[in-house]
């Protein structure tokens, strides 16, 4: 399925969901496109690379991807990474920790030096001339190489894991209270800590944010629910917070 999440004559964001085969976890795929240019987020694996390459067609050439961003290294996001290489001219941008992990996905030799390795600080790349895409840190929110990138001309953060959501039966978050259930396991158990969380939650309050999209689940539309789940987060215990002696016990 594919939504147009923002759409002037300009600037265009689609999301992709449900391309995933029912035996994989789900995972969302975005395209960023400002004056005929595209950004591809976090592509997904091999099993989504076919159906994925035909809907953004009917958005862009895909010759007009012009970047493809990694926000780590999970083969969900990366696996299909060989074929996009392949049927375009873009350079993909990951984390200088993950550059040698991802050749384990097949990536071939002649494409290396499209991979472009980003330090933890992150940077900012230019998309149509005009717009100035945020790649921002969001190391350990869930991998030890994490990014997220901020759209300013629509104002949406692509979160990655952060955020994700887990069975839930709708595309918008209208309930926050009652979301909560789909994102509390996953989170107090892949994200690493509440210090953490709570330095993404400084740093995110800086941006003037209408939406927060995820790379699983449901999408945080309004300002007033992406608050609620900025403060959510910065107040959760997760990871090495819950962690206790009784975790780490020989098997009987």
């Amino acid at each position: 399925m594919k939504n147009l999440i923002y759409d002037t004559p300009e600037h265009k964001v689609v999301f992709f969901e449900e391309l995933t085969p029912a035996s994989a976890v789900q995972s969302n795929q975005a395209l960023i496109i400002h004056r005929g240019e595209g950004m591809l987020l976090d592509p997904g694996g091999h099993k989504v690379f076919s159906k994925l390459i035909s809907d953004i067609s009917l958005y862009i050439p895909p010759n007009r991807i012009k970047y493809i961003f990694l926000s780590h290294q999970d083969p969900d996001i990366v696996a299909s990474i060989n074929g996009w290489l392949m049927t375009t001219e873009a350079v993909a941008y990951v984390s200088k920790l993950w550059t040698r992990f991802i050749y384990h996905f097949g990536l071939d030799s002649q494409f290396e030096d499209r991979v472009m390795p980003m330090d933890d600080g992150g940077t900012r790349i230019t998309l149509g001339g005009d717009c100035q895409l945020l790649i921002l840190p969001a190391h350990f929110l869930h991998s030890e190489g994490n990014f997220q990138v901020y759209d300013p001309c629509s104002k949406i953060l692509f979160s990655g894991d952060l955020g994700a959501s887990l069975g839930q039966d709708y595309f918008f978050v209208e309930n926050f209270e009652e979301h909560i259930k789909y994102m509390e396991g996953f989170h107090r158990r892949y994200m690493v800590s509440n210090k953490i969380l709570r330095f993404w939650a400084n740093m995110v309050r800086q941006l003037d944010i209408e939406m927060i999209v995820p790379q699983h689940g449901a999408i945080f539309r309004g300002k007033d629910m992406v608050n609620r789940f900025i403060n959510w987060l910065e107040n959760l215990e997760v990871g090495v917070d819950l962690m206790t002696q009784e975790k780490y016990k020989i098997p009987l």
